[in-house]
């Protein structure tokens, strides 16, 4: 029995994996709503933790530091200090470029203790319920925009940005799916058509309200994962078909959705006239970043170097030739650019240790998996892997999902 006391919570080892798997949950709820509140909280959790290592033992930690999913993570945050070298880039470059790599070291220590304790489905839970109270906000502001957290957000964001709020809602929208198929089988169904209706909602949030147009890309990705995992072959052709009815009508239904497509087009017209706008833009990035990579093909130019390197091309330029970004949009130009070919060994051998660990069955299992495909494909057109919201996501989701995983195949501990 947990004591409440606040003795007994420093004493008791069940109290003080408590205070810890609270404060995550805290993390988790915070991270679709402020960037400082999720910061503040999750570093009390990494306190929290690293006082519960006596309980468990830190041999246990450092064993985990040299499993697949853990030692990968590391790697690339050993590959980003090392890095630092050989970058002919100022010492605050250096540390921009350090910065959104350090939280792959947080997943270590989230494995660790969910490892141990056994309410790592509680932080899901937390996150789900946070993005839902998002997702009514949205439809309240999209009619209300004073209410809006954000002044200058978009329409129907009332926090953060539009390709933040689609990644979480997306990412709950197809991570509930299988809830459907359970409870329907279980003949639960009233959760059933929770799970239904829940899924809906995000579905027309993204479809009526906002979208980033990277949804397009890895939404019918999950869809896929999720009917190769949960259903058979003549459930897969029934979900096909559904899926592509209900994208039709949501086509036809939703201006907002034909403009956001069509508008790739009217972009890239514009991109030959030198107008920067999302699409042209990428494409400028990705040509410069290519001819980075191919100037240092082996280890790059070092540690936070892409800024670098876009100002000093835009010497003497104007137009989209003298933009200058920190950030090429796409995850693998990200990393070749700094650490070569070095750098996306590393990375795309992180993924498929994260997916390869993650192709068993059970609800932590379809989480992580879940987390990893989303980040692969949106990456393609972001550097989400780095980004504060898509980055803490991907590490949240594997680490939690990770320490599940290796409690119900080892055995439990405390919790």
């Amino acid at each position: 029995m947990i004591k409440l006391s606040v003795g007994g919570c420093w004493s008791d080892p069940n109290a003080r994996v408590l205070n810890a798997d609270v404060l995550a949950c805290l993390a988790a709820a915070a991270l679709p709503w402020s960037t400082t509140g999720f910061t503040i909280i999750l570093s009390l959790w990494l306190i929290a933790v690293i006082f519960l290592m006596p309980t468990f033992g830190a041999w246990q930690f450092v064993d985990l530091l040299f499993r697949p999913i853990c030692l990968s993570a590391v790697a690339i945050v050993f590959l980003a200090l090392i890095g630092t070298t050989w970058a002919n880039v100022p010492a605050q470059d250096m540390l921009r470029g350090i910065k959104p790599v350090i939280k792959l070291l947080a997943i270590p220590f989230l494995v660790y203790h969910f490892q141990n304790s056994a309410r790592g489905d509680a932080v899901f839970k937390a996150f789900l319920a946070s993005c839902v109270l998002l997702m009514g906000l949205s439809w309240i502001v999209l009619f209300a925009p004073e209410l809006k957290l954000k002044t200058v957000a978009a329409a129907g964001v009332p926090v953060r940005n539009y390709i933040d709020q689609t990644q979480e809602f997306a990412l709950c929208m197809i991570a509930l799916a299988p809830c459907v198929v359970f409870f329907y089988r279980q003949r639960r169904h009233a959760l059933a058509a929770a799970s239904a209706a829940l899924i809906l909602c995000f579905f027309f949030n993204i479809t009526f309200v906002v979208a980033a147009r990277t949804a397009l890309i890895y939404v019918p990705v999950m869809v896929i994962v999720f009917a190769g995992k949960y259903l058979d072959r003549k459930q897969s052709w029934i979900l096909l078909v559904l899926f592509s009815s209900v994208a039709i009508a949501a086509w036809f239904s939703s201006p907002y959705l034909r403009s956001r497509v069509e508008n790739i087009s009217t972009e890239y017209e514009l991109y030959k006239q030198d107008v920067p706008l999302s699409a042209g833009l990428r494409l400028e990035y990705w040509q410069k970043s290519f001819s980075f990579f191919v100037d240092a093909p082996i280890i790059g130019h070092g540690t936070g170097s892409i800024k670098t390197m876009f100002e000093r091309d835009a010497e003497g330029k104007s137009g989209l030739s003298a933009v200058v970004i920190g950030n090429p949009h796409n995850q693998a130009f990200a990393v070749a650019v700094q650490w070569g070919a070095l750098g996306m060994i590393a990375l795309y051998t992180m993924w498929l240790c994260h997916l390869w660990f993650f192709r068993g069955g059970g609800f932590a299992s379809w989480i992580g998996m879940l987390v990893v495909i989303q980040n692969i494909c949106s990456s393609v057109l972001n550097s989400h892997l780095f980004d504060f919201q898509e980055g803490w996501i991907y590490v949240i989701g594997v680490g939690v999902a990770a320490g599940m995983s290796l409690r119900d195949h080892e055995g439990k501990k405390i919790g």
